[in-house]
């Protein structure tokens, strides 16, 4: 079994990558594996509401991050989403990331019902508000969320720092165990015959106009 960790930062080895690197040593210390994927520091483009992808089946821009995650997302079982805040919200090539994958992913990957954590990485403050936003892509694609004892943040302006935060540096390890738990758990209900809700009622989509 194994997770990808994904990471948001424009900044490779920053501290963001610190934490999910944490993530992943509770990942291991429960027995699940994990990769890191890196967005990159490229200009991502935002989702334009062309509604392409429901015609092509992927996203009118294809040659880019996006579409590269969707092509290995579904071999894995557990997801983290890790961004840096940035004016005190979710990063902007990370947004535009996580808008595109979760609309033009159109059931190319299953996600639904797969165990995914947040992560934010600030000197200071905004991740409140950042967790929120990534929450919402998650949410709407039914992945069960997995927590911690605290909010998932750490804070610090350099990878050094943020091992300095002490509390921030257990919430990461101990996001990691309790998300090896639940993917451990989801396998083994699988295995003793526990089926998934089924997922063929048509979505009802409302508009609140009279």
């Amino acid at each position: 079994m194994k997770a990808l960790l994904v990471n948001g930062s424009p900044h490779k080895s920053g501290c963001t990558h610190t934490a999910l690197s944490l993530v992943g040593e509770g990942l291991a210390e429960g027995g699940v594996g994990a990769d890191e994927f890196w967005i990159g520091a490229k200009p991502i483009a935002g989702c334009i509401g062309c509604y392409r992808c429901a015609e092509l089946g992927h996203c009118v821009f294809e040659h880019d991050t996006v579409e590269e995650f969707l092509s290995i997302a579904g071999s894995y079982d557990a997801f983290v989403f890790g961004t840096s805040v940035f004016f005190s919200g979710i990063a902007g090539s990370m947004k535009c990331f996580m808008d595109r994958v979760f609309f033009s992913n159109r059931g190319r990957v299953d996600f639904a019902l797969k165990p995914a954590g947040v992560v934010a990485s600030a000197r200071r403050a905004g991740t409140t508000a950042t967790l929120e936003q990534i929450e919402k892509h998650l949410q709407h694609q039914q992945m069960i969320q997995v927590n911690s004892r605290y909010w998932p943040m750490v804070h610090g302006n350099t990878p050094e720092e943020v091992m300095q935060d002490a509390e921030g540096v257990q919430v990461m390890r101990v996001l990691g165990r309790n998300m090896a738990w639940l993917t451990k758990s989801i396998d083994t209900a699988a295995s003793a015959g526990v089926s998934k809700p089924t997922m063929d009622e048509e979505r009802a989509s409302t508009n609140f106009i009279r």
